[in-house]
């Protein structure tokens, strides 16, 4: 049983492995991210975090999904134009993947069983899911859609804060 997320690998939006053992002992925020949902102005929210926190450490990775009101349509190129011309993204993004299902990736399936959602449900509910994970690679906190990067700043500073 794989127990640290350290131990998972994503597809690059721009093709290549990514993966997340080259992060291991930092925090990571990963997102499940659209580009055409009523919450995609928070890649400018995430972005803002990426830069306050990444040369202490956090790493941000948004990961493109088309589960929820195929939100996500567009091909690799397409979205990470998207990203890059409208938000000045410059955080990993991974491939388009599945988050709930029996074709999610794994690393969400591990994510969405340290974190549970609402009343323990493990389903990401729509897309800017936010899983917060510590240095270690297994504390997994989980913040709703609804909230906004900057409300992480607390929990942030927290898990910089942890040895």
């Amino acid at each position: 049983m794989v127990t640290s997320v350290f131990n998972f690998s994503l597809t690059a939006l721009g093709g290549g492995e990514l993966p997340l053992r080259q992060f291991a002992g930092r925090p990571l925020l990963i997102v499940n991210t659209a580009s055409e949902c009523g919450f995609t102005p928070q890649y400018q929210g995430l972005e803002a975090l990426h830069r306050q926190f990444a040369a202490r450490g956090l790493v941000v990775i948004g990961c493109p999904c088309n589960q929820f009101g195929a939100q996500e349509p567009g091909s690799a190129s397409e979205i990470a134009t998207f990203c890059e011309a409208r938000y000045g993204v410059t955080f990993p993004l991974s491939a388009k993947l599945e988050v709930n299902g029996p074709q999610a990736d794994p690393l969400f399936q591990f994510l969405k069983n340290a974190a549970k959602g609402v009343l323990g449900s493990e389903s990401v509910k729509w897309n800017f899911t936010k899983f917060l994970v510590a240095r270690d690679g297994t504390h997994v906190d989980r913040f709703a859609p609804t909230t906004a990067p900057e409300a992480l700043v607390p929990a942030i500073e927290a898990v910089m804060a942890e040895p």
